[in-house]
């Protein structure tokens, strides 16, 4: 039976501090003064008078220049002293009632002891008194300002979460958090969904840890680090603490910023201490999270001094992975999307020896990480996964959790008992398009025009071989969106300049729906342009798509372009550039133009069916239009 104590989380706080302080402070009043109210100062004329009535029962002298008066108990019932009658709690006041000022000592104790000879005094007494308030509240300012100097300084240094006891002379400590290998680390390769490539590659960084020998005895050297890059929410992190789980070793984890502070030389200083720790318990692993923070190519910006933080910290992060005496058994890894403005010393091999890229899940990835997080909901028996992976082209896994979390919530808005298809397709749309807007007012003009918009999308790419496969239109107005035609995208590797050009033509179908069928244009296709253009751009400036500029790009991989002051080419190659984009996307306004014209029979009836319905699907254009021609089995699917 073990005999460990658990630790208590026992922790004090402030307010229990000036609580104590404020207790004190009304303890020693009382004992001070006796009673829970102050006496009511008066005047020697005012105390000879209640000697004189016989309303004083005795007198207390302290220090012979300040008398305190307590009345008899007929005198509190009088009048002029109901003042005095009651304490604070309302309850019998039992003195001191009065107090002054003696002036003359001898001549006030005179007319005291002729008080008693006349049978108006009981008693009177001298005593000594030590003024405990006046002492405190002299001090009480010297220990606010001494709390409130210990309370600045420990917020300073992080609290003493991570900062060594939390005072300011330890701010050069690491910020790192340790898992502990048995207790703290639950999440093992099992849980991470897809990323097979990946898990493979940190799987050997395990195996290193765990059976070193294995790789020294042939002459191998484990790696000092391993790069995983990739777009957000596609599970970077998440390999990290499986990486954690599986090794059983030591795991320090902060972020990138964690090294940065107000203070020079602080980041420095704290990935000195990170790596002195994990040396002391290595073997180890090292997880930097936005290691973009920190490691940011050198001297491209070097706008703020010569005596630049982000850079000194860089410098020793360098040193540390790869210097003089870092022959030890820790391994480095880190996460950032953000790969191409990384300093080139610090991707060299030796350093982080593995580039690890987590990429965006396909339809068999994204079916996994449906059915991890399918599991904790009460789903119907039925519901189609394949269906869902096909539903959610592009998604990464924080986006698929969030689809799963959304339809939960949409379901019990809706009372119902399980998650069904339904609520998973309208999860999609909430997460894409935004939250519905029912209650937006909208014309019939503009109801009319939007329909008509949506319906050019529809009709056009219907009609297009490369174009993608619609699912449904809606005119119910979404986030900043009036209405909307949702397609499921063919998951391509490479591009051709057809496929591009008919998903050009695609979107330039509402903006030329509205030409055909109302000789006029409006400010709805502003999204369709800003997406056409950016696709005519690449085309002529990316990938080399275009004939007058030819196998030429203007694209920098390494990211060090966006610090130049001056374009990569002439004032006539941008003059081309221009006019080439023009042509493109005109080109393609008018191919839709001239698609629309021999179909618009066909695409005022779908928009009238649009206006009475607000939503059409995939059944409804082939009511209207028949089959089409270019689907794929694999991607005819209806939404129901």
């Amino acid at each position: 039976m073990s005999t460990e104590k658990k630790p208590t989380n026992f922790k004090i706080s402030p307010w229990w501090i000036w609580g104590g302080l404020i207790a004190m402070f009304l303890i020693l009043s009382t004992l001070n003064g006796g009673s829970f109210n102050d006496p009511m100062k008066i005047s020697s004329s005012k105390s000879d008078e209640l000697l004189k009535k016989g309303q004083v029962e005795k007198v207390i002298i302290f220090n012979k220049i300040q008398a305190e008066i307590y009345l008899t108990a007929s005198a509190l019932k009088e009048k002029s002293n109901k003042k005095v009658a009651k304490d604070i709690l309302g309850n019998s006041n039992k003195g001191p009632h009065y107090i002054f000022d003696i002036g003359d000592t001898q001549n006030y104790e005179k007319k005291l002891d002729q008080a008693i000879q006349e049978g108006k005094l009981k008693d009177y007494d001298f005593k000594q008194k030590d003024d405990w308030t006046g002492l405190l509240f002299q001090i009480l300012p010297f220990i606010l300002i001494i709390g409130v100097w210990i309370y600045i300084m420990k917020r300073m240094s992080g609290g003493g979460a991570g900062g060594g006891g939390g005072q300011i002379f330890n701010i050069g400590k690491s910020k790192a958090k340790l898992f502990d290998e048995k207790t703290d680390t639950k999440i093992t390769f099992k849980d991470v969904a897809g990323l097979e490539g990946a898990k493979e590659e940190v799987q050997e960084i395990v195996e290193f840890l765990r059976n070193p020998e294995k790789y020294t005895a042939l002459g191998g050297k484990i790696p000092k680090g391993a790069l995983l890059v990739g777009p957000p929410g596609t599970g970077k992190t998440l390999l990290a603490k499986a990486v954690a789980g599986e090794a059983k070793v030591p795991f320090f984890s902060l972020s990138g910023s964690d090294f940065v502070e107000m203070f020079v030389g602080v980041g420095a200083s704290r990935v000195r201490d990170l790596f002195k720790q994990a040396k002391d318990k290595s073997p180890a692993i090292i997880f930097i999270d936005e290691i973009d923070a920190v490691g940011r190519a050198r001297g491209k910006n070097n706008f703020s001094g010569s005596n630049d933080e982000r850079e000194n910290t860089l410098n020793q992060l360098l040193t540390e992975m790869d210097g003089f005496g870092t022959d030890t058994n820790v391994i480095v890894l880190a996460a950032t999307n953000r790969a191409d403005v990384l300093d080139k010393a610090l991707m060299r091999a030796g350093r982080f020896d593995r580039q690890i890229y987590v990429d965006l899940p396909d339809i068999r990835e994204r079916k996994e990480i449906f059915e991890v997080h399918l599991a904790p909901l009460k789903k119907v028996a039925d519901l189609d996964i394949d269906f869902l992976a096909k539903q959610t082209p592009g998604f990464s896994g924080a986006d698929i959790a969030n689809v799963c979390n959304e339809a939960a919530l949409i379901a019990a808005r809706n009372n119902k008992t399980a998650v069904d298809k339904q609520d998973f397709l309208d999860a999609v749309d909430r997460i894409v398009g935004g939250l519905e807007k029912k209650n937006k007012i909208v014309t019939t003009e503009e109801k009319k025009a939007i329909a008509i918009h949506e319906a050019g999308h529809a009709t056009v790419s219907w009609m297009l071989e490369h174009a993608a496969p619609l699912v449904k239109v809606t005119i119910v107005p979404r986030g900043q969106s009036l209405g909307a035609a949702w397609y499921l995208p063919e998951e391509r590797l490479i591009v051709r300049p057809d496929q591009m050009l008919d998903e050009m033509c695609a979107t330039m179908g509402g903006r030329a729906a509205e030409k055909v069928t109302f000789d006029t244009i409006s400010t709805g296709a502003l999204s369709d342009l800003e997406k056409v253009t950016k696709q005519a751009r690449a085309m002529v400036t990316i990938y080399g798509l275009n004939d007058k500029i030819g196998n030429v790009t203007y694209y920098d991989s390494s990211g060090q372009s966006e610090y130049n002051f001056s374009k990569p080419y002439s004032e006539e190659t941008a003059h081309i550039i221009d006019k080439e984009i023009s042509i493109l996307i005109e080109s393609q306004y008018q191919r839709a133009i001239a698609i629309l014209e021999e179909n618009k029979d066909k695409l005022n009836q779908l928009a009238a069916i649009l206006i009475e319905k607000e939503v059409i699907f995939k059944d409804d254009l082939e009511t209207i239009f028949g089959k089409r021609l270019y689907d794929k089995e694999e991607h005819n699917l209806v939404t129901e």
